[in-house]
């Protein structure tokens, strides 16, 4: 099974090696058929600790690493604007 790898925005760097990634997808409303923007936060693991608010960020699937941690941070894309 492939791992996921999906793009999001940092929203925090607080903890120690670890990123907050916000992940927003669009889907269409079953009923209604307008367009939804949802969002998730996903916890990553940030080894080196690189990973600054507002920074555009990718994520890939690992194995668990904590309680909460799921994912790991692989990239980063240019225009993050550091908060």
């Amino acid at each position: 099974m492939p791992r996921r790898i999906m793009e999001g925005v940092v929203v925090s760097t607080k903890q120690d090696k670890t990123a907050i990634v916000r992940v927003e997808r669009t889907f269409l409303h079953p009923l209604l058929r307008k367009t939804v923007r949802k969002s998730k936060r996903y916890h990553a693991h940030d080894e080196n600790n690189v990973a600054v608010e507002g920074q555009k960020v990718s994520i890939i699937e690992c194995a668990p690493k904590s309680k909460l941690k799921r994912w790991e941070l692989i990239a980063d894309q240019a225009g993050g604007d550091a908060a």
